[in-house]
């Protein structure tokens, strides 16, 4: 059996990882129910970078409450912090020497707020309003290696959803491990921590 490669980057999740909503409205999520095909609006708003009302110009929602939207909006942006753990974590991975990242799922207003909460300045970004690729697509993670010079198998991916985050990362040749913060026992063959500062034991 092969030694692992040694890890030079880690790239985190955003939402559910690195930070949290604490006051949730939905504002997206209820532009998108009043399309005639909610599956094509989802991939509009979180693949291309549109605000709230260009995303209901574009998806022709003309009889959505904008302002209603656009007040739940501020709301959600305003009530984004980051969890706990988040700032003593980059930090340690930092001091290692390692690159930092972040590859997420995302509507364009989102981005901005988590860049602000953070204090420690990261390496590289894969938005999927930017990159114009959903995770769990391959490209979205070929994205991200490219943004941080990295070979995939010297990437491990942290973050708390299986399918985006864990599998689809895992079959693009990088490292990777489920955050799970539930502290439901974990599946069979998904490494899995509780807590960020955990991540620090896989490097």
């Amino acid at each position: 059996m092969q030694p692992r490669p040694p890890t030079r980057a880690v790239v985190f999740d955003a939402f559910g990882t690195l930070v949290a909503i604490r006051q949730r409205r939905w504002p997206f999520a209820r532009l998108v129910r009043a399309t005639a095909d909610p599956r094509h609006a989802l991939q509009v708003v979180m693949t291309r970078p549109l605000g709230l009302r260009e995303a209901a110009q574009a998806l022709g929602c003309n009889e959505v409450p904008l302002s209603s939207l656009e007040a739940d909006l501020a709301i959600e942006l305003n009530s984004i912090t980051l969890f706990p753990e988040v700032s003593e974590t980059l930090a340690a991975i930092r001091a290692l020497g390692l690159k930092i990242g972040i590859a997420s799922n995302l509507a364009a207003p989102y981005a901005e707020p988590v860049v602000r909460q953070l204090s420690t300045a990261l390496d590289g970004y894969a938005w999927s309003f930017q990159v114009g690729f959903l995770k769990p697509d391959p490209m979205h993670y070929r994205w991200i290696c490219e943004e941080l010079q990295v070979a995939p198998e010297e990437t491990l991916m942290v973050g708390d959803t299986l399918a985006a985050d864990f599998l689809g990362a895992r079959s693009y040749g990088l490292q990777a491990v489920h955050l799970d913060r539930s502290g439901r026992a974990p599946k069979p063959d998904v490494p899995t921590i509780r807590t960020l500062v955990e991540t620090l034991a896989w490097l």
